[in-house]
């Protein structure tokens, strides 16, 4: 029986894997077309774009983990019914639940990875996502010019440039600034360089000249090989890196710290949170279980359970669906929580039912071709 319930291990687990790896597959690359502006608007490096489609990955597995395992359970149990292995496994007096035992084996491996991925994976990989964003929404280079656009960095600053290459060299370099005193100077380089003086951001310009008109309405030109452009007044910034809601790990969900305003502001959305990174898990098995149910729940058939298949899949669409409903709706009452467990259990609940209601049947072998038929099952 042990050779058995591994043989049907085996088969659960090569589909499964390979449905995941596919929807994963298809998620990174919706994922990397949306942020795609990262090599194209923000001119960062391949390997920066490569790091936020990776640290994505956390997430978007448990989302996908339940969707992979019905897919997948409901192709390799079809499959295994209709060449009559289970029917086998019926006959030689297996039980039941240890024919659907694999499978729920599997389902709780893929809780307790998708517990881990919720509880520490994915605030972790959502965090060095926002911190990757800060620091290219703070990279000078990309904030100050845009080849062939006339950008305003900053106020009373207007800032052009033809090109920049690989080595962020600025080539043909514009800059017109407005003074608080009133008067205007304007600079023009034939290249530039972002660099950094005494810890203070600084652009250096070469082979270039500068025209000053001066308050009273004076022309003052220069022209030089080399001058630095101080960038530290334009660019400071008050602005810190905040974590939202779906960075934060379980402490800082269900234990907030109530003296920062925003925290007691999102008190309700923070445990709702909470709560969604503990009962998301549970998909796995509600899944599984109503996978099993569509194929060994009902009566043996040998025209195959395409109808049974189908009213199951849109029962499993419905309860994800409703899961979603209810976690938005937690967001702003926190006595509904409760409920994000209860939709998860009652899917689990209906599957095993489905699965346990009927008893097993003696099968017998009938006919010249050695089928077999089950008896006594309505």
């Amino acid at each position: 029986m042990r050779l058995i319930e591994r043989y049907l291990f085996r088969q659960l687990l090569g589909p499964t894997l390979l449905a995941t790896l596919a929807l994963v597959a298809l998620a990174l690359l919706a994922r990397s077309l949306s942020e795609f502006d990262v090599l194209i608007e923000q001119r960062q490096s391949a390997m920066v774009f490569l790091k936020i489609i990776a640290l994505a990955l956390p997430q978007l597995l448990g989302m996908i983990l339940p969707i992979a395992l019905f897919v997948a359970t409901l192709v390799a149990l079809n499959r295994l019914h209709t060449e009559q292995e289970i029917v086998v496994c019926f006959a030689g007096g297996m039980s039941r639940w240890r024919v659907i035992s694999p499978a729920m084996r599997l389902a709780v491996f893929a809780t307790l990875l998708s517990l881990v991925m919720s509880l520490w994976a994915a605030p972790w990989s959502s965090r060095a996502i926002r911190e990757t964003f800060f620091d290219i929404k703070s990279d000078l280079a990309s904030t100050l010019v845009r080849p062939g656009e006339f950008t305003e960095p900053g106020p009373g600053l207007t800032v052009y440039a033809q090109t920049i290459d690989r080595d962020q060299i600025i080539h043909n370099l514009f800059i017109h600034q407005e003074k608080a005193g009133g008067g205007a100077v304007t600079y023009t380089a034939r290249e530039g360089v972002i660099a950094e003086r005494k810890g203070l951001p600084v652009l250096v310009l070469r082979k270039g000249s500068n025209q000053e008109f001066s308050s009273s309405g004076v022309l003052q030109y220069l022209s030089w090989d080399e001058y630095t452009f101080d960038l530290s007044s334009l660019f400071q910034s008050d602005e810190l890196l905040h974590y939202k809601i779906g960075d934060r790990y379980p402490h800082e969900l269900f234990f907030p710290d109530l003296t920062q305003e925003w925290e007691q502001q999102n008190r309700d959305k923070l445990l709702s949170e909470g709560h969604w990174r503990l009962a998301s898990p549970l998909y796995n098995l509600a899944m599984m279980s109503m996978a099993v149910a569509a194929v060994i729940g009902g009566s043996f058939s040998r025209m195959g359970y395409g109808r049974r298949i189908a009213m199951v899949g849109a029962a499993a669409a419905l309860v994800q669906i409703v899961g979603f409903g209810v976690k938005a709706a937690c967001d702003n009452d926190v006595w509904l929580n409760p409920l994000q467990y209860a939709v998860p259990l009652a899917a689990i609940w209906w599957g095993l039912r489905q699965i346990f209601r009927q008893k097993v049947a003696r099968y017998i072998a009938i006919g010249s071709h050695d089928t077999l038929q089950p008896q006594g099952v309505q």
